[in-house]
């Protein structure tokens, strides 16, 4: 039997670590951690590393949930960063003392052949996530109901006033971080991954990972503050408790629910709920901070007089008579694990057209720093909205530039200008009209980006993928400016239209793939917990003869086609970049086997 790493790398079973790029591997169950904690199974995997059921021999074989730090990053820095979250998450729970959040044990640190990793211990929680309910419900053609959803707010709503009157923001919650207690029905609230103790002098937060900020956040859950610009309030787990309402009460996904071009929520259509708690989810899930309901008080007092609580009998139907038998108890490992590795941005919004121009003037710096688009991008864009031409420059864009227009509305920032639209060289037929030929090439550059654009809206390409794609493929192909940003300046030209090209040839290649519109749209959104999902299907015999490793042979060969000498090497493709179209050649291969 094989395992893989989260690189695909295939490895005989028993290997502690991938013999080709030398990860970490799951422990295997039976396998001593500490010579204390006896491995049960892996839980799921997240961007620190796996978590495990454990028995505790020194304590009667106590079930408990340890939780590895093995980051996949590579960068110093970065192991350095991942550290302290992971250390923060430990010290955080140790002054933790909640029913409603799983006790903390202790931390520990042991080696596995030469190599040192370190264990943070807590209590295991013998229930099931709301996602799997979820899943459960849905599979019987239900849905939570009002009554059940504002049962849940009121019992989750006394734990965010307990971890907000401590300074601590949890900044991960979701359906599948809040768990329900076969013994007593009380939802938990896990996974402090994310959290963050605010300073007592500040009410935002930031921190840095490498030359980046470490935006956490679950994508769609998280509000704009806390995905755009790292800032979060005790309104930011409002705003992710109200989103998980949501999520229960329709079945459907954030994103289902969310119209990013209208930069609204589904009301009405998507989302259909009595008026009376309509309201109070609408002040939950509003776009500005402001807006928002501010504590876990306020809306414990707008909740009142709402359907009074009802008692949730368990949807599980497994026999627990024998809790000692761990084996035969414990969940299936949970596909939707998903740690800061996985955590991107929530949905942006919209901002009407006769507002623009206003709210461009006061919030210039804010496109600046959060538009996705490469820096001489940006000028462009500006000139365009600023004198309103046809189509904001990166057509599929506007929702984005109108949403962060918005989403920073009620954030205060420096008053820094954007560049002006840069002179672009004349296109050179040697007459003395400068200035015409000036214009005529900012017209047609204008234009080719509009084209561009237009075209990556058509396929539904996520434009934060495909920016950062079309750099990782531009600076390979042009090491000498690796390093430095492109700029609007006459002498930047025949880059810029290399850029250009690059991303033209780009969508061409997505277009020869023949990817399906839902893997299109989750470009970006890939990660190692999808291929672990297929492989736990496969073992499950859903895929009936079709193996893992065919598989990973069909799109290893349509990938090669696309992209001839891109596996080349160690065969390692930049997760955010290459990967993410190798996982959706996949998706779409596991879609059509597993009919």
């Amino acid at each position: 039997m094989q395992v893989f790493c989260s690189k695909q790398h295939p490895n005989v079973a028993g290997n502690r670590f991938c013999t080709q790029c030398g990860e970490a591997l799951a422990i295997p169950p039976g396998e001593m951690v500490a010579n204390r904690y006896r491995v049960v199974r892996t839980l799921g995997q997240g961007g620190f590393g796996r978590t495990y059921l454990v028995e505790d021999t020194h304590q009667e074989q106590k079930a408990c949930v340890i939780k590895e730090f093995a980051p996949q990053v590579e960068n110093p820095e970065d192991v350095l960063k991942a550290k302290e979250l992971f250390e923060r998450e430990a010290d955080v729970l140790k002054k933790l003392q909640h029913a409603q959040i799983p006790k903390f044990h202790r931390t520990l640190q042991t080696q596995f052949g030469t190599k040192d990793f370190f264990f943070l211990v807590q209590d295991f929680v013998d229930g099931e996530t709301y996602w799997d309910l979820l899943n459960q419900r849905l599979a019987e053609g239900k849905r939570f109901t009002e009554e059940e959803v504002i049962l849940l707010l009121r019992q989750v709503l006394p734990v965010l006033t307990y971890l907000h009157s401590r300074d601590v923001i949890h900044r991960d919650i979701s359906p599948d971080n809040l768990m329900r207690r076969r013994d007593n029905n009380l939802p938990m609230l896990i996974d402090f991954g994310a959290v963050k103790q605010l300073p007592a002098s500040q009410g935002f937060w930031a921190t840095q990972l490498g030359v980046n900020r470490t935006l956490l956040g679950k994508k769609g859950y998280a509000p704009e503050e806390q995905i755009r610009q790292g800032k979060v309030f005790p309104c930011s787990d409002i705003y992710s408790l109200g989103v998980t309402a949501l999520v229960l009460l329709t079945g459907k996904e954030p994103q289902d629910l969310y119209d990013s071009y209208e930069g609204a929520w589904r009301w009405g259509s998507a989302i259909q709920v009595s008026p009376e708690l309509g309201r109070v989810l609408k002040k939950m899930v509003a776009l500005k901070p402001s807006d928002r309901l501010q504590s876990a008080k306020d809306v414990f007092l707008a909740l009142d007089g709402l359907a009074a609580p009802v008692t949730v009998a368990p949807v599980s139907t497994m026999n627990h008579s024998n809790q000692s038998h761990l084996t035969h108890q414990v969940n299936p490992p949970n596909s939707r694990i998903t740690k800061i590795a996985t955590m991107v941005a929530a949905p942006a919004a919209r901002l009407s057209k006769t507002a623009l121009g206003t709210k461009f003037h006061q919030q210039t710096q804010a496109i600046a720093a959060l538009i996705p688009f490469p820096g001489w991008l940006r000028p462009f864009a500006v000139s365009m909205v600023g004198t309103t031409v046809v189509v904001l420059v990166i057509a599929g864009s506007v929702a984005v530039v109108n949403g962060v227009i918005r989403g920073v509305s009620s954030i205060s920032l420096p008053n820094v200008s954007l560049p002006s639209l840069p002179s672009l060289p004349d296109a050179g037929n040697g007459n003395s009209n400068g200035g015409n030929g000036n214009n005529n090439q900012r017209n047609q550059d204008n234009q080719t980006i509009a084209n561009l654009s237009n075209r990556r809206q058509q396929l539904e390409i996520p434009d934060g993928f495909f920016v950062q794609t079309v750099n990782d493929i531009f600076y390979t192909q042009n090491p000498e400016v690796r390093g430095r940003a492109l700029t609007g300046n006459p002498e930047d030209a025949a880059l810029r239209q290399e850029w250009l090209k690059q991303g033209n040839e780009l969508l061409s290649k997505l277009e020869q793939a023949q990817l399906s519109s839902a893997a299109r749209r989750r470009l970006g959104n890939y990660s190692g917990q999808d291929y672990q999902g297929w492989v736990s299907r496969a073992n499950n015999g859903e895929f009936g003869n079709y193996t893992i490793r065919q598989l990973n042979i069909d799109t290893n060969t349509k990938f090669d086609r696309l992209f001839p000498g891109v596996r080349r090497g160690n065969g390692r493709l930049n997760p955010q970049t290459y990967a993410q179209i190798w996982y959706a050649i996949a998706a779409d291969q596991v879609d059509r086997v597993a009919r």
